[in-house]
């Protein structure tokens, strides 16, 4: 389970002590839950004190061509814990490719710097965890092997990586090492394995303990599964139980009673949002309120949604200047205003804006009252497709679980997510 037939846990029923037979009944209650703590993350080396904290512990996924500097901007105002940058190959950022280096563009305001890098060479790895810290001020490396894309696993990357325990182990080892010697966490995010016959989860998780990560992320599909059907949050369960680091749960988050739900069932120390706040950054508000035990629904209005949107195009253009910030933006409207009346033309001079000026003339006719479309709520958001019956991968991958003896590389401009 994992969306909108999620429910909230049953009530309780308060049993007050009754000292007389004629004593008035207790009447049944709601308890309000206890706040969920932040999720800390630290370094082998560093103390409790020094741990970098996630609080509220609710994570922006990072997301190939959504998670820049502008979108985690509004995410953070909103109210997420940790923002992670668009995922950046190691190679790029090893040899000074000008994408990889402009995805590490960091604003003042955001508080954290979290940075996922991808690879699947150990010595570049290395590297670059170094760089992305040293010379980008890096508060947090997390390391991708998760993404289904099929140009990345067909190179022996991403999701499929996993299955290469020997050369899991190195780089695990690589960076928390590179990491560490600057006092910075290093977390891993994972899915449950390449198909329902290939599992790594669990064997990933306890490498990943054993050489010093601070938490793992298991986004709770298979690598066919890409992004299609039901998130397994059982999966998430049995990884909490198999190790002593914190485990943050990813997959069908669309709702705060979501998040709620999903730390309830498995134990989990945190959540991770990826295609949920589309649209929807006040998802982490939502989020945050639940978590410090006051839950609501946020229900903007088309005008207050309209305001987010504009907001979300002027940052875009801040950051990459108004030609291309608007050409950035026009993939996000679909999102922002998903299941409001709008009419076809309408959208698709949306995803056509090319200027501020065009998008305020667009919204400005619009009524400012149209309430939000309750009808969306819990509804998955972003890319579905449909499950894989070949995950794509180089020949004879599944035959040994070493991997040392490959040589595999990545290209410098390789995106995904996981």
């Amino acid at each position: 389970m994992g969306d909108d037939e999620t429910t909230a846990t049953s009530a309780r029923t308060a049993q007050g002590a009754q000292t007389a037979s004629d004593a008035p009944p207790v009447p049944a209650t709601n308890p309000t839950p206890p706040p969920v703590p932040p999720l800390r993350l630290r370094s082998p080396s560093s103390s409790p004190d020094e741990a970098l904290v996630v609080d509220p512990p609710s994570i922006l996924a990072p997301m190939a061509g959504v998670t820049n500097a502008a979108f985690r901007t509004l995410c953070y105002e909103q109210g997420a814990g940790l923002a992670v940058c668009e995922m950046l190959t190691a190679r790029g950022l090893v040899v000074g490719d000008e994408r990889s280096v402009a995805m590490l563009d960091f604003w003042p305001g955001e508080p954290h710097r979290s940075v996922q890098l991808y690879g699947a060479d150990p010595a570049s790895l290395d590297v670059a965890t170094g760089i992305a810290i040293e010379a980008f001020g890096a508060q947090h490396i997390d390391l991708n092997f998760g993404c289904p894309v099929p140009k990345v696993t067909r190179k022996g990357g991403g999701g499929v990586l996993p299955w290469k325990l020997d050369l899991m182990r190195e780089i695990l080892r690589a960076c928390v090492r590179s990491a560490d010697r600057y006092g910075v966490p290093v977390t891993v995010k994972t899915r449950i394995g390449i198909d329902d016959a290939h599992t790594t989860f669990l064997d990933v998780a306890r490498l990943a303990e054993d050489e010093g990560v601070a938490a793992i992320c298991l986004h709770a599909r298979t690598v066919a599964q890409a992004y299609a059907g039901r998130a397994d949050w059982g999966a998430i369960a049995d990884l909490v139980a198999a190790v002593d680091i914190p485990v943050i749960g990813n997959g069908d988050i669309w709702e705060a009673r979501d998040a709620v739900a999903m730390l309830a069932e498995t134990g989990a120390a945190a959540v991770e949002i990826g295609r949920g706040a589309l649209g929807r950054p006040w998802l982490f508000a939502d989020i945050a309120a639940a978590f410090a035990g006051a839950p609501h629904t946020t229900l903007p209005t088309f005008g207050e949604v309209a305001a987010l949107a504009r907001r979300h195009a002027e940052l875009l253009a801040r950051v990459m200047g108004e030609r291309f910030g608007l050409s950035d933006f026009r993939k996000h409207p679909a999102w922002y205003f998903k299941g409001f009346p709008l009419g076809g033309d309408l959208r698709h001079a949306l995803s056509m804006v090319s200027s501020l000026a065009e998008l305020d003339a667009l919204l400005a006719p619009l009524d400012p009252s149209v309430p939000y479309p309750a009808a969306e709520l819990g509804r998955p958001r972003g890319r579905q497709g449909s499950p894989r019956a070949h995950v794509v991968m180089p020949h004879g991958w599944l035959d040994d679980r070493c991997g040392l003896d490959l040589g595999l590389a990545e290209d410098a401009d390789d995106v995904g997510g996981g």
